[in-house]
C-alpha cells in the first residue's frame, strides 16, 4: 500500500525539484520509504535528475526489506513498476514465474513485475484478486501502461499534453508536474462537487487532469501522443474465464481469509452494523483475533460502542472505543487536505479521526464496504423503485434558481429526469435549482454520473449498476482509501473480492434480495446474534454535524461568498452564499449538508491554489455551458 506517481517529458532542470514536491505530497501514503528513479529520454537511469521519473512512497506491509522498495525494475531493466495496492493468493503463479528466474523478494509487487513482462498487462489484469492501481513501463515498446482494478479501491489520476504525462495517487501529489497553464480551475468540476458533494471520474477540480475509472488501463506512447483508455473489466463474464463461482460462503470465508496476510499487525473497523459483524464473526471463526476498533460518539442516538463492545466480548476481542472529538475546528484544514480534492461526506470526518487512532496500533485493517451496493442495502433503492413504472417518460424543463428546495420543486426535478437519471437525486448534494442559484451563468447537466457498462432490464439491477460505476468507486472508497492512507493506514474490504462478488451476482435474486436487506448474511452468523443484527435499527456513520456547524466552524462563516466568489473567479456569486447561510442560520436545517459542502470547498480551494491551482476563465459568458452528462 502506497503513493505513487510519474512524469515523463519533464524539463530536466526542472525534475529534481518537481519529483521532490510529488513525493512529498505522497508521503503520508508511504511513511517507511520514498524513492525516485530518474531516466533519459532514452530510457537510461540517471542519477538524479531526467526528462522522466517514477516516484514511490511505500507503507511496507508485505516484505518490509528495502529489497521490495520501488519503484521495481526487471533484471535486464526493460520493465519497470511503480505501484498501489495488495494482492492477494499469487504465490502459485509466482512459482511458475521463477523457474527460469528467482524472485528476489516475497513481495506481491514483484510479482506484478515479472507476471506483466511474461504475459503482459492485459493478459495480468483477470488473474490479479485484490486492489491494486499501477504504472508499467516497457522501455523497449516504448509505451507506459496504468491499470485501476475492478472496483475502484485504489485511486490514479493523470494529465497529458500530448507531449508530456503525469501520474499520481492523489491530486496533489500531480499538481506539482503541471505547467502553471495547465493548473487550472474546472467550471465541470466545480459544478459536478456542488452537484454529488464529490467530483465523479474521470473528472477532477483541474482542467484536464482526469481520474482513470475503475476497472480501466491506460496506454501512452513515451514517446508522445494520445492516451488511450479502454475498460478491460466490465463485471462477471458471461462465459467463465476462471473457475464458475462456488458456495458463497466458502467464497466468503476464502476472501476473509486472503486478507489477513500481512507483515504488520491487523485490526478491524468494527461498527454495530451487519457488514463489519459478519466480517468479525467469521475472523474468529476462522482462528483471528484481530483488535477491533469503533468510533464512538458518546450520548447520542447514532452510538454503536455498545453493540461493538458486545461482540467482542462473545468473540474474545480486544476492543479499542475511539471517541470522535467534540471539536474539530483545529483538525478542519488537515481532514480537508487528506481528502485531496473538494470531498463533502460528513462521515469522512469521524472516520479520519477513527483511521488516525487506528494506525497508532496497526497498519492494516479490514473494513466492511460494499455489502449494501451488493445487497442493495440502501434504503434509498426500495424509495426510488416505486417510481420505476416512469422508465424514459419525463416532462423537460429548467427547475427555478432557488437557495432551499421544497418537496414541490424536489418532485417537479426528479420529473424533469428519465428515471434511472433521476436516482442521483436520491443522493445529491445541491439541486440543479441550487445550483443555479449559486452559479447564474450555469448551464449544465442535471448530473455527471458515468453510465454504467451494461445497462441490466430488471430496475434494481439498474441501480445497484450506476452505483457500481460511480457511488461506490468515487465516494464510498475513495473516502476510505483517503481517510486510512492519509494516516499511513491499509483498508482492506473483504467483501469487494471479486470471487465473492461473482458468486453471490450469481444466487437467483430471491436469495441476493431479500424484504430485509442483506438477509442472505444470516446465514453465516449464530441464529442468535443474527436477530440481533436484523432487529436492531441501523444507525449509519452519521456525526454530529449540527454541533460542528454551530460551533466549531461557525467562524468560517464571515466572508465566505466573497471568498468562495474570489476563488471561483466570480463563477460563484457571492450573494448567493450568503442568502444561503443567512437561511440556514435562521433555522433552515434542511441546509446543513449544503453549508458544510461550501464550508469545506472554501477550505479546499484556500489550498489547492496556495498550491498553484489557478482559477478557470474569469468572466464567463452568460449560459456557457461547463459541462455535458456522461
Amino acid at each position: 500500500m502506497c503513493g505513487i506517481g510519474g512524469f515523463f517529458g519533464q524539463d530536466p532542470g526542472a525534475a529534481a525539484g518537481v519529483a521532490a514536491a510529488m513525493l512529498e505530497a505522497l508521503a503520508a501514503r508511504g511513511p517507511d520509504a520514498r524513492h525516485a528513479r530518474f531516466f533519459t529520454v532514452d530510457g537510461e537511469n540517471s542519477e538524479n535528475s531526467g526528462a522522466h521519473a517514477l516516484l514511490h512512497a511505500r507503507l511496507s506491509i508485505i516484505d518490509p526489506r528495502p529489497l521490495a522498495d520501488q519503484p521495481m525494475a526487471s533484471s535486464d531493466g526493460r520493465y519497470w513498476l511503480c505501484y498501489n495496492g495488495e494482492v492477494y493468493g499469487w504465490e502459485g503463479e509466482a512459482a511458475d514465474l521463477a523457474r527460469d528466474e528467482p524472485f528476489r523478494s516475497r513481495s506481491d509487487s514483484e510479482y506484478l513485475l515479472r507476471g506483466a513482462a511474461a504475459w503482459g498487462v492485459e493478459a495480468l489484469l483477470p488473474k490479479l484478486t485484490g486492489m491494486f492501481a499501477f504504472a508499467f513501463i516497457d522501455w523497449q515498446r516504448r509505451e507506459l501502461v496504468l491499470a485501476r482494478d475492478r472496483y475502484g479501491k485504489k485511486p490514479l489520476l493523470w494529465w497529458s499534453d500530448g507531449r508530456s504525462f503525469a501520474f499520481s495517487s492523489l491530486l496533489r501529489g500531480l499538481l506539482p508536474a503541471l505547467p502553471a497553464a495547465a493548473r487550472r480551475l474546472s467550471a465541470a468540476g466545480l459544478d459536478a462537487y456542488l452537484a454529488h458533494r464529490y467530483i465523479p471520474a474521470p473528472l477532477t477540480c483541474v482542467e484536464g487532469v482526469q481520474r482513470l475509472p475503475a476497472g480501466h488501463l491506460l496506454r501512452w506512447p513515451l514517446d508522445g501522443g494520445e492516451a488511450r483508455v479502454e475498460r478491460w473489466y466490465a463485471g462477471a463474464p458471461a462465459v467463465a474465464d476462471e473457475p464458475p463461482p462456488g458456495d458463497w460462503k466458502t467464497a466468503l470465508d476464502q476472501a476473509i481469509e486472503r486478507r489477513c496476510v500481512a507483515d504488520r499487525p491487523v485490526g478491524l473497523f468494527l461498527s454495530g452494523g451487519i457488514d463489519s459483524s459478519v466480517i468479525a464473526t467469521r475472523l474468529a471463526a476462522l482462528g483471528h483475533r484481530f483488535a477491533a476498533f469503533t468510533a464512538a460518539f458518546p450520548d447520542t442516538p447514532f452510538d454503536e460502542t455498545a453493540q461493538a463492545a458486545s461482540l467482542c466480548r462473545r468473540l474474545g476481542l480486544q476492543h479499542h472505543v475511539v471517541p470522535v472529538p467534540t471539536s474539530i475546528r483545529d483538525d478542519f484544514p488537515a481532514i480537508v487536505a487528506a481528502l485531496d480534492d473538494p470531498f463533502a461526506d460528513p462521515s469522512a470526518i469521524p472516520l479520519w479521526y477513527l483511521a488516525q487512532a487506528t494506525s497508532r496500533e496497526v497498519k492494516v485493517v479490514l473494513g466492511g464496504d460494499g455489502g449494501d451496493e451488493l445487497l442493495a442495502g440502501y434504503k434509498r433503492y426500495r424509495k426510488h423503485l416505486r417510481n420505476a413504472w416512469r422508465g424514459r417518460l419525463h416532462w423537460p424543463g429548467l427547475p427555478a434558481a432557488t437557495p432551499r428546495q421544497s418537496k414541490a420543486q424536489r418532485w417537479r426535478e426528479e420529473l424533469a429526469n428519465p428515471w434511472a437519471d433521476a436516482y442521483q437525486l436520491r443522493f445529491s448534494g445541491m439541486s440543479l435549482g441550487q445550483r443555479r442559484f449559486l452559479q447564474p451563468s450555469l448551464q449544465a447537466p442535471a448530473h455527471y454520473w458515468a453510465p454504467p457498462p451494461v445497462w441490466p432490464a430488471d430496475p434494481l439491477l439498474q441501480l445497484l449498476a450506476i452505483d457500481r460505476a460511480n457511488y461506490l468507486p468515487e465516494y464510498i472508497l475513495r473516502k476510505g482509501d483517503l481517510t486510512t492512507m492519509g494516516h499511513g493506514l491499509e483498508l482492506r474490504a473483504p467483501l469487494l473480492d471479486h470471487h465473492f462478488v461473482h458468486a453471490v451476482e450469481a444466487l437467483p435474486a430471491a436469495r441476493r434480495f431479500t424484504a430485509q436487506p442483506k438477509r442472505l448474511l444470516a446465514e453465516v452468523l449464530p441464529p442468535d446474534l443474527a436477530q440481533t443484527l436484523f432487529d436492531d435499527k441501523k444507525r449509519g456513520f452519521n456525526p454530529p454535524l449540527r454541533h460542528w456547524l454551530q460551533h466549531d466552524l461557525a467562524d468560517r462563516y464571515a466572508g465566505l461568498g466573497g471568498r468562495l466568489a474570489e476563488h471561483s473567479a466570480g463563477r460563484i456569486d457571492a450573494a448567493a452564499v450568503e442568502r444561503m447561510l443567512e437561511l440556514y442560520r435562521g433555522g433552515a436545517e434542511d441546509l446543513a449538508e449544503n453549508i458544510l459542502q461550501l464550508l469545506i470547498l472554501d477550505e479546499s480551494l484556500q489550498q489547492l491554489q496556495a498550491g498553484g491551482l489557478r482559477c478557470f476563465n474569469p468572466h464567463p459568458e452568460p449560459g456557457e455551458t461547463v459541462g455535458v452528462s456522461p
